[in-house]
């Protein structure tokens, strides 16, 4: 029978969650809400202890285990049928050693909690664009955040952690105990073990100038050019995306924005403001904003200029990487979700790639760096059944618009869907983590929410 307890181990402190217990619903809940998990039953962790008496229940049961903490990417699960879904989610201490510049992050910490803690020595991790992403999953899956163009991906940050592997046993993995689980950690994802804490290397972010700016949705065919001929050569210093955006009337969204569609950019570049206008005046110049939210950013503030809700909220959501931004491919991007377009899309984004992620470490590990030129992202709000099928529809067509320039490769990260994990990775490194996860995982009990399968 696949009935978990404290008595059944000794060591459980933490609580279990069976289909029909008081507080299931709670417990299997996603962060998107439009997600529906069904699991064999939950674990709530409070300990390393707590997460290796989960794995081996699942391991002795032949069931698989999904770790998971607040559940961003929870959609890219095909099923949780016969699966322990174990919730990191209480994990969340963050220890800051500003001498080493180093932090230890525990399994459920969440980017905002990491940038505060950092950010009070001037420091600041890779951190992602919603301050409500939990590190763990965000860094393990590669890590594109607002400091990208000029320090790379932050699954190269990673030099140990704390992992129950599928035999149970709680490990310290670094450079020197095992270097292939550490490479494979180092954007691989986490089907290697349960990460129960990460050591990661920060940055010195001595001034940052960044925020958003918005402007009418009518300047979209100039506002869309420029960017396209202002990436083309920006600084690494600056790390940007442009959206277009269709709000709805609710009182969390800006009052100059409420219910309106706009075109914005958010930037974040590593220098002084005056240094910053001037990177930045190109897009700038291009047509009179309705709101311009740029100032001196402090590090803590980083994952919050996005303005990415802080709450649960459903959501249908995809992207795809682009290899290059053409004249012809704005045009495209205008037909589908510009003016006119009827767009039932809450955010069509494309964001800037190149620079340092495109250059590989050192110490790089399976995802040294990422191909694409840009990303394009694409959410939209499901609420009610035709809602949805309108969203998926739109979606559909923007991939057929812009397939001229698309990446074979994927962003795994922005996958929000069930996608072949191998389109993350070049062929040598997939073989390679195969290889890693046949030695540590032959049985395949850690499931990720883009799984790496065993040879």
């Amino acid at each position: 029978m696949n009935k978990l307890t404290a008595g059944d181990t000794g060591s459980l402190t933490g609580d279990v969650f069976h289909p029909g217990d008081p507080g299931w619903d709670d417990a299997r809940q996603a962060w998107n809400l439009a997600v529906d998990q069904q699991p064999e039953l939950v674990v709530v962790a409070d300990t390393p202890a707590d997460v290796s008496a989960a794995v081996r229940f699942a391991a002795d049961r032949g069931l698989a285990l999904a770790p998971q903490g607040p559940g961003h990417a929870a959609g890219a699960h095909a099923s949780l049928e016969g699966t322990v879904l174990l919730r990191t989610t209480r994990m969340t201490g963050v220890e800051v050693d500003p001498g080493a510049k180093t932090a230890r992050v525990q399994g459920g910490a969440l980017s905002a909690e990491l940038s505060e803690a950092a950010g009070e020595h001037g420091l600041s991790g890779l951190g992602g664009s919603a301050p409500d992403v939990g590190v763990a999953g965000y860094t393990l899956g590669g890590g594109i955040g607002w400091l990208a163009r000029r320090h790379g991906l932050a699954c190269n940050r990673i030099i140990g952690a704390e992992v129950v592997t599928a035999d149970g046993e709680v490990r310290h993995i670094d450079a020197e105990s095992d270097p292939d689980l550490l490479w494979a950690l180092k954007g691989g994802g986490g089907a290697f073990g349960v990460v129960c804490s990460l050591e990661l290397s920060l940055v010195e972010v001595p001034e940052i100038y960044g925020g958003m700016i918005a402007w009418p949705v009518e300047a979209s065919p100039d506002l869309l050019e420029a960017f396209r001929q202002w990436t083309a050569t920006a600084p690494r210093e600056v790390t940007s995306s442009l959206r277009f955006l269709n709000l709805p009337p609710f009182p969390e969204v800006p009052e100059p924005l409420r219910g309106k569609s706009v075109m914005s950019l958010t930037a974040a570049f590593l220098g002084s403001e005056e240094e910053g206008r001037e990177a930045l005046e190109p897009m700038f110049s291009v047509a009179t904003p309705v709101l311009d939210g740029f100032g001196v950013v402090p590090p803590a503030a980083l994952s919050r200029i996005h303005g990415d809700p802080e709450q649960p909220t459903p959501g249908i959501a995809d992207s795809v990487m682009l290899d290059a931004l053409e004249p012809d491919t704005v045009a495209a991007l205008l037909t589908a979700a510009g003016p006119g377009s009827n767009t039932p899309l809450l955010a069509v984004e494309l964001r800037h790639l190149g620079g340092a992620l495109a250059e590989a470490p050192e110490d790089a590990g399976a995802l040294a760096t990422v191909s694409g030129a840009y990303t394009l992202g694409f959410v939209g709000v499901p609420m009610d059944v035709s809602a949805a099928q309108a969203v998926h529809a739109h979606q559909a067509g923007l991939r057929e618009a812009v397939a001229p320039w698309t990446s074979e490769r994927s962003y795994l990260n922005f996958a929000e869907s069930v996608v072949d994990s191998a389109a993350g990775f070049d062929a040598e490194a997939y073989r390679r983590l195969q290889e890693i996860k046949t030695r540590v995982d032959p049985a395949d009990v850690i499931r990720s929410d883009h799984p790496i399968p065993p040879l």
